[in-house]
């Protein structure tokens, strides 16, 4: 591990002030949320900043708001472990409590932001697939404005994002879904806790009557393609049906179809394939029983269908 060279450190109090000194300073700042990624791409691989900017004295990038509508606002610098253990996320979207509780060990979902999180852009984000489903927007200043740009547009490739030197993401933006809308969040990876998913699956849908008729469907994955993604193709096999054990696989084999992993040290290209059409379908059918049975993440993580 290499010591890091010096570097200034500012902490901005406003939005306006942070944009404004990469405008004074110039090339070679970075953005300090959590700093669970910062601190390791500075200590051991060779990241060398000329200065850092530090996002935690500005207070309206916290919290979780709920709107007149439905919609919600989370702060960028709202913390994973905030997102887990949210009594609102958690009554609204257990899926995404869920995925916020696969990030790490505790000690990093305590200090991870789901801001940093997102403009990392890194392909196994785990909270992407759960944030894309909802059609989550994200909100970024800059020294001329503001941008809102669906979430699904913001990544642009591994590592890479819409944003430019000096922009700040600020706000996650979650509108209204329907009051029947049910999700699923499948994470796979050999190591249950504390590791990077080989690949992630979640599944909304809304169905309706005791037949659950597919009346809206979504489903994103991540770590199989350079970013997170939609698979719109399987998606619309849904709509519409009838969801039964049969539908589920055809969709899960779409799904599998329309990503685009590698081969690296954790996983063979086609075993990832093979691992979205399983957990799709899973997710997918998780997804259509509802929360009903009231049954912990874990517990419906694990549930077999026949």
């Amino acid at each position: 591990m290499k010591r890091p060279e010096p570097f200034e450190v500012f902490q901005p109090v406003s939005i306006r002030e942070a944009c404004e000194l990469f405008s004074k300073h110039g090339p070679g700042g970075h953005l300090l949320a959590g700093g669970t990624d910062l601190v390791i791409a500075i200590k051991e691989k060779g990241l060398v900043p000329r200065y850092v900017v530090d996002l935690k004295k500005i207070p309206s990038l916290t919290g979780i708001r709920e709107a007149s509508d439905g919609s919600l606002t989370i702060g960028a610098l709202t913390t994973m472990r905030e997102i887990e253990t949210s009594l609102l996320i958690r009554r609204k979207y257990p899926f995404l409590a869920q995925s916020a509780a696969e990030v790490g060990s505790i000690q990093i979902r305590n200090r991870a932001t789901i801001g940093g999180n997102m403009a990392n852009a890194t392909p196994s984000a785990d909270v992407a697939p759960a944030l894309l489903i909802l059609n989550a927007r994200v909100k970024v200043s800059r020294s001329d404005g503001e941008k809102i740009v669906l979430l699904e547009e913001f990544f642009i490739g591994p590592g890479k994002t819409i944003m430019q030197q000096g922009d700040v993401l600020t706000e996650i933006l979650i509108p209204p879904s329907p009051p029947d809308f049910c999700g699923e969040y499948i994470k796979f990876s050999p190591r249950e806790m504390m590791d990077l998913a080989y690949v992630g699956v979640a599944v909304g849908v809304v169905a309706e009557g005791t037949r659950k008729l597919c009346r809206d469907a979504r489903i994103a994955l991540c770590a199989v393609s350079p970013t997170p993604i939609r698979t719109r193709k399987a998606e619309a096999l849904l709509l519409n049906r009838e969801i039964t054990a049969s539908l589920a696989e055809r969709v899960g084999e779409e799904a599998s179809n329309e990503c685009k992993p590698i081969s690296d040290v954790r996983s063979s290209a086609a075993y990832r394939k093979e691992m979205v059409r399983v957990n799709t379908r899973r997710a997918l059918l998780n997804a259509a029983a509802g929360y009903v049975d009231n049954l912990s993440w874990t517990a419906r993580r694990d549930r077999r269908y026949s």
